[in-house]
């Protein structure tokens, strides 16, 4: 744990691309803790973390096996909406011991906020867009450079995240080079896609005024000339930078329009996404993808509770959004204050009226609809395998954001609640594992040999796989199912809808 992969990114190159570690053989590296996160946001749900700039290391887990062996290796992309987490959210040990063949996982850090991700004009000519996605792209090749020394195969490497990590994924996808083999040969996208939420150009307004106010947040002179802007933010204490990403951040947060996000820079995001999918030109590897049902319960006001908000959300978060389409919206998600029979009506204690409503909008813009792009488009050329989340974790958040996490890695709190609890832990963790190992999630039986066949999508006949149907057994009620594989036609009239508004995120 704690290996270096490339120079710190502190002093003189911070807000620099990665610097790939020189050869040093004869080095010995304490590799006994794992590093410290990259500086970012406190987490939603967890412990605080320790944070340092001086984050770019890696992690490697593995069963033991013979030393001879080359296993299949899966390399985690953590989340975090680019502005918080660390590898430290994935139990990866537990998921590599519970899982039924053996592979070596990796994870690791890489730039968050304002020092990964800091889109502008200025940014741009000093060519220093999307730094976090290059740290991702340094971490591959160092896979593909030193995995085998750890009896890692680097012909068989899964790209496996979920939310930012996904997102991630979804444009190291999109990375396409005519006659450039890619870094990776499968791919696991949880909770996220290419084109979920707002890729946009690195000068989009929004980005520039965002970059403005980071700027006034660190007290960089406004009469600085522009050339001496960057040299300027590298000479600032630590501190400096990270409370004024912090407060940049929390300034845009209530409206969702995050700041320091991925951006179309042209190389790494080279157009839109959609047009990216639609082209053809992108890395045809196998991808499992999928969402929870509640995804949007972590982010939106739980108190909102006029009608009027609901509707000003939207023109506020997608400004291109036409008056006919936020009555789509309306229609698409019926009032509980004008419907009676609206099944968004809120009956939970201390709630919003409106809060049912905008979780399940939110949640199938950003999220859902997405993941189900993925699969529309990327099918008709590879495999891809759809699933549902829908285990119940609370009463105020359901089968929130995340949720899958705990579960895949056979969390040793979660398979200790009881054995539906185990069993859907275990089940989730053989699927995914399977298709780490052997591209198929059904290859290996291990412990559920009766677990139900997960087919690939095929689009004229659309199925998911759903985990934890009328599961509600953390929050007092009935066990539900494990899994089953089904018709995908939960909310695909309202993911139809956001499908066709995927151009009006990418401006």
């Amino acid at each position: 744990m704690g290996v270096p992969y490339a120079l710190p990114p502190t002093g003189d190159l911070r807000f620099r691309l990665p610097v790939k570690v020189p050869a040093s053989p004869d080095k010995v590296i304490d590799a006994s803790e794992y590093g410290p996160a990259a500086p970012g946001k406190g987490l939603l749900v967890g412990p605080t973390l320790e944070q340092s700039e001086d984050c770019l290391t890696a992690n490697i887990f593995r069963k033991s096996a013979d030393k001879h062996e080359k296993l299949p290796v899966a390399l985690y992309i953590h989340g975090g909406a680019f502005n918080r987490g660390s590898a430290h959210m994935h139990k990866t040990a537990s998921m590599v011991a519970n899982a039924p063949e053996a592979f070596v996982a990796v994870t690791f850090q890489y730039r968050i906020g304002a020092l990964g991700f800091l889109p502008s004009s200025l940014s741009a000519k000093e060519g220093v867009l999307n730094l976090g996605l290059k740290d991702q792209i340094l971490m591959m090749e160092w896979v593909q450079e030193n995995i085998a020394a750890f009896g890692g195969d680097p012909s068989n490497v899964t790209l496996f995240g979920l939310s930012a990590g996904a997102h991630s994924i979804g444009h190291h996808i999109m990375h396409y080079k005519e006659g450039v083999a890619p870094l990776f040969h499968k791919a696991i996208i949880e909770s996220g896609a290419p084109t979920s939420r707002a890729v946009r150009p690195y000068n989009a307004p929004i980005h520039e005024a965002q970059f403005k106010d980071f700027l006034r947040a660190v007290g960089v002179p406004e009469n600085l000339p522009e050339n001496e802007i960057f040299p300027y933010l590298r000479q600032q204490p630590e501190k400096v930078i990270t409370d004024a990403q912090t407060a940049t951040f929390d300034k845009y947060n209530p409206s969702l329009r995050w700041a320091f996000q991925p951006v179309i820079d042209g190389e790494v995001i080279a157009r839109p996404p959609l047009e990216t999918w639609k082209s053809g030109k992108w890395h045809k590897v196998p991808i499992m993808t999928g969402f929870t049902t509640n995804e949007g319960s972590l982010y939106v006001n739980k108190q909102m509770s006029e009608s009027s908000q609901f509707r000003h959300f939207w023109a506020e978060l997608l400004p291109l959004l036409t008056s006919e389409d936020l009555d789509t919206i309306e229609e698409l998600y019926r009032d509980p204050a004008k419907f009676e029979d609206s099944e968004y009506k809120e009956t939970r204690k201390d709630m919003g009226s409106q809060y049912k409503r905008i979780e399940a909008a939110y949640a199938h813009y950003a999220y859902v609809a997405p993941a189900r792009q993925t699969a529309e488009l990327a099918s008709p050329s590879v495999p891809v395998y759809l699933y549902h989340w829908a285990a119940v974790s609370t009463v105020n958040n359901g089968a929130q954001h995340a949720d899958n996490m705990r579960y895949e890695v056979c969390d040793p709190k979660v398979v200790a609640i009881s054995k539906t609890q185990k069993d859907l832990a275990k089940t989730l963790n053989h699927y995914v594992t399977s298709f780490i190992t052997r591209g198929d999630p059904n290859a290996v039986s291990g412990e559920y040999p009766q677990r139900p066949k997960w087919e690939a999508y095929d689009p004229k006949s659309p199925k998911v796989l759903r985990f934890g149907e009328g599961n509600e057994e953390l929050i007092g009620g009935d066990a539900g199912k494990t899994a089953v594989f089904t018709d995908d036609d939960w909310a695909r009239k309202q993911s139809e809808f956001w499908w066709s508004k995927v151009d009006i995120s990418q401006q």
